[in-house]
């Protein structure tokens, strides 16, 4: 019982020192990890512990707090920690590989982990991949198909070389070329009901167009949204090579600063209010609106500017206007007219207004 309780104290204590990196989760940065492997050496939380259980020849995992460690496994993750793993295990991350966050959808954090250690992908002795040949893919995913009725298989081509992803129809027709210069990716597990999500945005005449496609097998989902990004940053680094890198990475791939729902009026605040899908992304300043979640386009959408531009943002009616329903408002001024929604509560509207919020007053 004392050696239980002194060697937990111990890895209490080896958890929270300086300049050990144990004090995050050694696979998605999750702050106080309460697991780890005492395998590899490393301090995790407890999502990336559910992943490690799931590779028994190289990683063994246990509770900081509820399992006993010997004095002799102590010892080993003294020599061991999270710094000196990344060290080794992520020696050669490429630029444009995407490295989840604890926020971040499970399938992302799989891949992240046995790309490390099972497959041991970014070792010092690898070749690190240029991001034009990793940015050339080809290969068969499920799309949602017109009426948002069901998925087809579909094939997929993406050349960096080239600068377009294409794919095809039923009958080997090309369908679409996209040009990679205005070509997204990101995981949309809940929106799209699958595990494996991926929505694909682009522009196309000036409209933003929505794909929704999944694959059946985790690590070929993965493998694609980085050959997105290895596709997308050979785009960017070639378009602008004095760039530096940390603010070339973001522009990468982005996700939406919020989704969700609210209820819209039309431009005279007379007609009866709407419940619409709203999209806000940061990058291009725009919150779009749909009919549906899975629409492929957008009903509308609502260039957001500066402050300094007349943009802002309020969490009340325009003076004179009366709404029968009692629920949260907001009111996006824009220099051309006023745009007014409801939000179903407090929360959602306070949400919301900080996302808007985050847009007005970003550079």
């Amino acid at each position: 019982a004392m050696d239980h309780d002194r060697n937990k104290a111990l890895l209490l204590e080896l958890q929270r020192a300086a300049g050990t990196g144990n004090d995050r989760c050694a696979d998605c940065g999750e702050p106080d990890p309460e697991w780890a492997s005492y395998k590899l050496g490393i301090f995790i939380c407890l999502n990336c512990s559910g992943i490690h259980r799931n590779l028994p020849g190289i990683s063994k995992v246990k509770s900081l707090r509820l399992d006993f460690w010997e004095s002799s496994l102590i010892e080993f993750m003294k020599n061991h920690g999270n710094l000196c793993a990344k060290a080794k295990y992520e020696a050669k991350v490429p630029p444009y590989y995407y490295i989840p966050q604890a926020c971040d959808c499970l399938v992302l954090k799989q891949q992240w982990i046995r790309a490390k250690y099972e497959r041991e992908e970014f070792l010092a002795t690898r070749d690190c991949q240029d991001p034009c040949s990793a940015g050339s893919r080809e290969g068969c995913l499920w799309k949602l198909g017109k009426g948002r009725r069901q998925f087809q298989k579909r094939q997929f081509l993406l050349s960096a070389k080239e600068g377009v992803m294409k794919y095809y129809s039923k009958s080997k027709c090309q369908k679409t070329v996209i040009s990679v210069e205005t070509l997204n990716a990101m995981f949309q597990v809940e929106k799209i009901g699958h595990i494996h999500g991926l929505q694909i945005t682009y522009i196309t005449d000036g409209q933003t167009r929505n794909l929704f496609v999944y694959h059946e097998s985790g690590k070929e989902i993965v493998d694609w949204f980085n050959a997105i990004r290895a596709a997308r940053y050979h785009y960017l680094r070639t378009t602008f090579p004095n760039v530096p890198e940390p603010e070339l990475i973001p522009k990468i791939t982005r996700n939406f600063v919020k989704e969700g729902y609210m209820e819209k009026t039309g431009p005279k605040h007379k007609e009866a209010f709407k419940v619409r899908w709203f999209c806000l992304d940061s990058q291009e300043r725009n919150l779009m609106y749909f009919k549906n979640p899975l629409d492929a386009f957008a009903q509308g959408q609502v260039y957001i500017g500066r402050r300094s531009e007349g943009y802002e943002v309020r969490g009340d009616l325009p003076q004179g206007v009366w709404v029968k329903k009692r629920k949260p408002a907001i009111t996006l001024v824009t220099p051309m007219r006023e745009f007014v929604f409801m939000c179903e509560n407090d929360k959602r509207q306070k949400e919301w207004i900080d996302a808007l919020n985050g847009v007005i007053t970003q550079l």
